[in-house]
Formats: C-alpha cells, structure tokens, sequence
C-alpha cells in the first residue's frame, strides 16, 4: 500500500541530502582549507573508500539472498531451535570475507528471509572479525604470536555467540526494527529475480551508505580533536589500558582487515588491551553503529553496541588471561 512506501523513501532521500551535505562541506574546505580540515578529511575519505567496496560485497550479497536464494534454504542449514542456530551463525561469519560494512545488509537480508533475529546478529557481529582475511592479516601483523590470532579468533567467536543467545534471551520484538525491502519487491504478479536483484541492491546500498559517511566523518572528527598525547597517560596501566583501547577502537572504525597493524604498532599497551582493541573494534565502532541505525533501528543499535561493548571487553579479557 502506498502509505507503506513514504517512510523508505523519506529515509532514503534525508540519507542522499546527508551525503551531499558532507560533500558540500569537504568541497568547501577546498576553498577555506587549514591543516586540521586537511587531516580531517584526509581520515574521512580514508575510512570511506575503506568501507566501501565491503559495502557494496555486502549490499550485492544481500540483494543476492534476497532475489535468488528460497527461504527453504535457510530452513534447512539452521536449526530450528534459536540455542542451537546462534553457534552455527556465528561459525558461518567465517565464509564472507569482508568487514562490518558487509555484514550489516546482508544481516538484514537475513531476517527478511525468515532468519531469527539472534542468529542473523550472530552472524553480523563473527563475520568481520573471524573471516580468514582478518585472521591472516592479524597473523602477518604478529609475528611469532601466533596466540594472538588464537585469541582474536576465540573471543570474537565468544561475543558472537553470547550477544545472540542474549538476544534470543532477552530481546524484545519492539526494539528490533526489521529491515524493509524496496517499493515493490516482491509485490503480485510473476517474480523477475533479476528486477529484485536490482531494487534490492539500490535500496540497500543508499539506504547503508549515507550512514557509512556520517560515522566516517564522526571518527575523523575524533582524529582532529583528541591529540595522540592523551592515549600516552595510559600506557602504564595495563588493565585502564583495556577500556581506552577498546574505546578507540569505537571512535577511529578502522576497517577490521587493517586494526590488526594498528594494534600492533601500540606497543606502550599491554597484550590484552590490544586484543580487545582488536575484538571490539569489528562489533562496535561509529560507522556501525551508523549502519545499524539505518538498518535495524536507533533504538536498537544504542542497545546493541552498549551491550556488546560490554561483552566484547569481558571476552578480551578473558580468554587474553587465559592465553
């Protein structure tokens, strides 16, 4: 029905007139540039083009599923028990090697095909943190630690794991706003899974790429304002060092094939504040936190990421004490 349709395309278009409004700014600054407008949009389009070819292997996938796979499909992989799905989601996330930016759509695409919810979020938090890409590129970053991967594998693994059965727990139907697909998809008549294909990918890619520039261009801001000298203060204290680094991982949304190098080069922290760097930073950054208020919800995304913060930095410390 018609009035079904206005919100996606209001949502739609505040998220086009938000990326040009920051296309605007960074054009301005060509005019009117100084060195912090200068690092500032440097960091900015950095994390950008980082993000966005995963955000388009995300979004492809995604209207992928959505046009060409049967909803048997799923059926038949996950088990019908939610206890049961959220493990064999999580180990799933190893298959798609890309970061969070392809994980959030295809996620939602996810949940349109009938997915529980505490699976498909699952498989959004393990997928850029357990792929192959991101543990060879944690290994190559260590070298001769091979502990390190060890430990980036089994605690990304355990936040996954444990934030979908606290979903399935103790989430509730109203604070997760399931993701709609674009103005007639799939409405009567005969299927054109290549029509699909098409609506869906358009949808998804405008609907997740505005976000994407909005949390680019909040950790940039962080970048300018807050001196690496102040990161310094904790290098002597190795547990305070845990929470700032897991907090900074937050902040710079650094794509989750390159934390691992910027880990390593944080050699004032202790071994532990570097894998919760390297563990939180997948999960919860800015941009994500972005995505998946596009996608999913404000009210969801707030919930989400505080919770699995949370988890992610008692997982680091746990299996980074025990390794």
């Amino acid at each position: 029905m018609a009035p079904a349709e206005t919100p996606p395309r209001r949502r739609s278009a505040l998220l086009i007139g938000a990326v040009v409004a920051v296309v605007a700014a960074v054009a301005l600054a060509e005019v009117w540039d100084t060195g912090g407008v200068r690092t500032w949009r440097t960091v900015m389009v950095a994390i950008v083009v980082q993000g966005v070819p995963f955000l388009v292997l995300g979004t492809v996938v995604s209207a992928a599923i959505g046009a060409f796979v049967p909803d048997r499909v799923f059926t038949r992989v996950l088990p019908k028990n939610p206890a049961l799905a959220v493990p064999v989601a999580g180990v799933a996330g190893a298959v798609l090697p890309g970061c969070e930016c392809a994980s959030v759509p295809v996620a939602g695409s996810l949940m349109k095909r009938g997915v529980a919810p505490a699976a498909a979020l699952a498989f959004l938090l393990s997928a850029p943190a357990v792929n192959p890409v991101v543990l060879v590129a944690t290994a190559i970053a260590f070298p001769g630690e091979p502990e390190m991967v060890l430990a980036r594998l089994l605690a990304s693994l355990l936040t996954a794991v444990v934030m979908g059965w606290l979903w399935a727990a103790f989430g509730r139907p109203e604070w997760l706003r399931l993701p709609k697909g674009p103005a007639g998809h799939g409405e009567g008549g005969a299927r054109n899974p290549l029509e699909e294909f098409r609506r869906g990918l358009q949808h998804d890619f405008l609907q997740a790429g505005g976000f994407l520039v909005v949390g680019a261009a909040a950790a940039a801001t962080f970048n300018v304002l807050v001196p690496p000298s102040v990161l310094r203060v904790f290098d002597d204290s190795p547990w305070l060092g845990v929470p700032v680094l897991a907090l900074l991982a937050v902040i710079l949304a650094v794509c989750s094939e390159a934390d691992a190098f910027v880990a390593a080069s944080l050699t004032g922290f202790s071994p532990v504040a570097r894998l919760a760097f390297m563990v939180v930073g997948p999960m919860v950054d800015l941009k994500l936190i972005a995505l998946q208020s596009g996608a999913f919800g404000r009210a969801f995304a707030l919930r989400f990421s505080t919770a699995t913060f949370v988890v992610a930095v008692l997982a680091s410390i746990v299996i980074g004490g025990a390794l």
